[in-house]
């Protein structure tokens, strides 16, 4: 990865490097040239011209982006001729340009712009060029160093064709124009960037001076050795009647294309005799009369005997240029291909069509470069017509086979792209499908999910059963490429859309397989979710669409990814698998199929379940095994320690304990006990006169009391600790007993002078369970003139707590008072008076009415209301 990465930034560098280097050139040599005004120069391609004088710079208008190329002449080249020599070659290159640019044929370079000078330049644009002939030949003066020309090699296609363009294009040139060209040479040859051999170099050209319905003649500048040699035509391939008898005519070019064919096919591209000097030149027209074949054996055959044919003749004797166009030599079936394919724009859409069906079987015949550049880039010239594409896709897909991936990509993708998204014809679509694997191999992953899986899906959702078909079986083969989104929202809907809606069987029973393909690509859940509740919905019954059915339960059950569980076969598959089991229309064969796989999935059932169970079984077997053999504490029923019950409250210091006596029990059997008197009514006559004594507590139940308590700070007041304490003591209770019936006792309590209260106990006490009063024996409690004393006794333990309390405000708790006989309530800054809140006899003070405006004395019948 390291050396990749070196690699990698070592091309970088250089291709920087050389866009910088280019960019600086032309910074100084374009700045005031009017070309950079519509034009855009990027990178140092190739040299042209006599003595490649241009230069030769890819880029592109400015305008339309349109690709072309930009010739440069940077007049600093000619600081080593003398002015007059300056102002000649000037002359030269300017009046072999605006030669060019008069002239349009497909065989002549096409002027873009006319010619631009500046101070420092000369510049003009022209179509997308590759490079010239003598830079293919290995000549890479005034080229970007190291030249891109050493492997590049030209195939004998690519010869045969390109003579043949220059034979058309100087058969127009002395046909239509009337002009020689002069200087036909590899300097003066360019290959355009789709191959094409074009004519170039116009410097030395002569126009005929005779009348057209005469015979053409063409006037001859004197050849000047003194002159520089970028201002003379090339000796090596001139004619020998220009020197030797100074005249010249169409003739001449015929010559110049002879030696041309014989450097085309010579060794290392050199000319048949290299002359510096005009005897040298005049020496090598004396060898040409008699130039042997063993000389030209490097030339094909059918094209040797014709050049030695030009090279022995006389000026008068040498065929012409139509003569050179039918020679044998040209009969290949890859010329003729191409010859078509240049023609193509003359012909109507029937000829065409007729030749883009042939085309297929003469492209073997052409190599991979000629196909990529000529072929491909003559057949883009139709694909915006859709009726054409169905006649040229298939041409357009046998090239894509043979390129490589950048070629591919490069080339052929861009083209396809839009052709992805026509749907009329629908040919098109199905030259694509037929391709698919084609597509996939070559196109990059990004362009599959812009380009190919938008055309899969409009071909589901198109209504040709064939297209159908084909997306259905090729569909499998995108599944690695899917994400999860993909697959949800848009492939497995108008999968499931169209497979219900169809009514041709081959599609269902596609549809059904294409979901076979895709299910091991799938996630577990998405299959659970998705397919598996789409197979009840499928109402067709013919064998062949149960089959399907039956095939993705059986992948479904025995894949390792999926594995669906127990609850998912006995609750969705089974129950719509055991009816089909009697379907008629199966064959034996089918029958056993089916009748198989639901007895496994039964089995599977059968044994995933009877292990849980048994599983479970064992669970409850060890749980049941720990709880016998476990001891069984005995829990001590222990009354609650009322002293250890207000540890951490602050009362501790308040709190005394006393042992625990019998007679608080048989007291409170003797309370409790009543008779039924005449009238029905219950007596209490035989229950303690001690019942006003102060509020006691039965065994197991608490009794508050409460002396010197304030509302803001007394914990005992919140109704969480007296709900708390009649919950702990409810189950020894005769009769429930709530929090707020407890301590609703004080209002009543609030009306006699002295009392005593006690909760419910048990039923199940011993009678002598009686509650003792806070004092011993007989003794009354009064209350002192600061505040109201409680007391709290447990059949355990005695408490008595005294405690003096300064008044406080406990107007706040005035609603929580009953009521009394005069409808009137007695607050509880009241209870708190130096009166007491009952008499000290209440024995005998029982029925009257208080006086002093404590309230009515309570009767032995509301006593008991009180206490039941």
């Amino acid at each position: 990865m390291d050396m990749f990465n070196k690699i990698s930034s070592k091309i970088y560098s250089q291709v920087t490097n050389h866009v910088n280097t280019t960019m600086s050139q032309l910074s100084v040599v374009l700045p005031g040239n009017p070309v950079t005004r519509e034009f855009d120069a990027t990178s140092h391609i190739a040299s042209a011209g006599p003595g490649l004088m241009w230069k030769i710079y890819s880029g592109s208008k400015c305008s339309t982006k349109q690709e072309a190329s930009i010739f440069v002449f940077e007049k600093r080249q000619l600081e080593k001729w003398n002015k007059a020599d300056r102002d000649i070659i000037l002359d030269s290159l300017r009046r072999g340009i605006v030669q060019l640019t008069k002239i349009r044929h497909p065989q002549i370079l096409t002027v873009q712009h006319s010619l631009e000078e500046s101070r420092e330049s000369l510049a003009f644009a022209t179509e997308p060029v590759f490079a010239s002939l003598s830079n293919v030949f290995g000549d890479t003066h005034n080229m970007p160093q190291p030249a891109n020309m050493s492997d590049y090699k030209l195939f004998d296609v690519e010869i045969k064709y390109g003579l043949l363009q220059l034979a058309e294009g100087l058969a127009f040139l002395h046909n239509d124009v009337k002009l020689v060209h002069g200087n036909i040479c590899p300097e003066s040859i360019i290959i355009n960037k789709s191959g094409v051999w074009k004519i170039f170099g116009l410097d030395f050209c002569a126009h005929n001076t005779n009348p057209p319905n005469a015979l053409p003649s063409f006037p001859l500048e004197d050849y000047n050795m003194s002159l520089p040699s970028v201002c003379r035509p090339n000796l090596d391939y001139m004619a020998p009647e220009k020197i030797v008898e100074q005249k010249h005519g169409t003739s001449s070019d015929i010559f110049s294309l002879a030696m041309l064919c014989y450097t085309v096919y010579s060794t290392g591209n050199k000319a048949l005799m290299t002359v510096q000097t005009m005897q040298q030149f005049r020496a090598r027209a004396q060898q040409l009369r008699s130039v042997s074949e063993n000389k030209l054996q490097c030339i094909p055959e059918f094209l040797r005997e014709h050049v030695k044919t030009i090279f022995h003749s006389s000026f008068q004797d040498r065929p012409d240029v139509h003569q050179f166009i039918k020679i044998r030599y040209f009969d290949d079936l890859g010329i003729k291909t191409l010859q078509y394919l240049d023609s193509l724009l003359q012909w109507d859409n029937v000829q065409k069509s007729q030749f883009y069906k042939s085309l297929p079987a003469a492209l073997p015949n052409l190599p991979q470069r000629v196909k990529v550049q000529r072929v491909l880039h003559c057949l883009m010239r139709d694909l915006n017509q859709p009726l054409m594409v169905p006649f040229i896709l298939p041409s357009v897909m046998d090239i894509a086979k043979s390129c490589t991936k950048e070629e591919y990509i490069a080339y052929v993708l861009p083209h396809l792209k839009p052709l992805m998204k026509i749907m009329d014809p629908i040919q098109i679509m199905l030259i694509f499908l037929q391709n698919m694997e084609l597509l996939l191999k070559m196109t990059p992953a990004d362009s599959i999910q812009q380009d190919v899986l938008p055309m899969l899906y409009r071909g589901l959702d198109c209504d040709v059963v064939k297209i159908h078909e084909l997306c259905l079986s090729v569909l499998p083969t995108f599944a690695g490429m899917l994400d999860h989104s993909n697959v949800k929202n848009h492939l497995l809907p108008r999968i499931k859309k169209l497979c219900l809606s169809t009514n041709s069987l081959s599609v269902r029973v596609n549809c059904l397989l294409c979901i076979g393909g895709l299910l091991e690509h799938l996630d577990k859940w998405l299959v659970i979710d998705e397919i598996l509740p789409f197979m009840p919905q499928i109402t067709s019954r013919e064998p062949a669409v149960l089959m399907g059915i039956l095939g993705i339960y059986k992948l479904t059950m025995t894949h390792k990814k999926l594995g669906i569980s127990k609850e998912i076969m006995a609750t969705r598959i089974l129950p719509f698998l055991i009816p089909l089991c009697i379907e008629n229309s199966l064959s034996l064969t089918q029958f056993n199929a089916l009748v198989a796989l639901v007895k496994e999935m039964l089995k599977a059932v059968e044994n995933e379940h009877r292990t849980k169970l048994e599983q479970l079984s064992a669970v409850k077997d060890q749980q049941n095994i720990l709880t016998a053999t476990m001891p069984t504490p005995v829990a001590e029923q222990k009354s609650p320690d009322l002293g250890q019950a207000f540890s951490g409250l602050g009362l501790d210091t308040f709190v005394s304990n006393s042992e625990p006596t019998k007679k608080t029990n048989q007291d409170a059997n003797q309370l409790f006990s009543a008779t039924s008197n005449a009238n029905g009514q219950k007596d209490y006559s035989g229950a303690k006169k001690d019942i006003l004594e102060p509020y006691k507590v039965s065994s197991n139940s608490t009794v508050i009391s409460s002396n010197n308590m304030n509302a803001s700070s007394n914990p005992w007041l919140d109704n969480k600790n007296i709900m708390t304490a009649a919950a702990q003591n409810q189950h020894n209770a005769i009769s429930p007993t709530t929090p707020s019936q407890v301590y609703n006792f004080a209002p009543q309590i609030a009306q006699t002078q002295q009392f005593k209260v006690t909760t419910p106990i048990n039923q199940s006490a011993p009678s002598s369970n009686l509650m003792q009063p806070f004092n011993a024996g007989s003794q009354t409690y009064r209350p002192n003139n600061n505040f109201t004393n409680l007391s709290f006794s447990s059949s355990s333990q005695t408490d008595q707590v005294n405690r003096n309390q300064n008044r406080g405000n406990w107007s706040a708790f005035d609603n929580l008072l009953p009521s009394s006989n005069s409808n009137k309530k007695i607050p509880l800054n009241q209870m708190m008076s130096n009166t007491p809140l009952l008499p000290s006899n209440v024995n005998s003070n029982r029925n009257n009415v208080n006086n002093n405006n404590n309230g009515a004395a309570l009767s032995k019948d509301e006593i008991m209301d009180l206490l039941s």
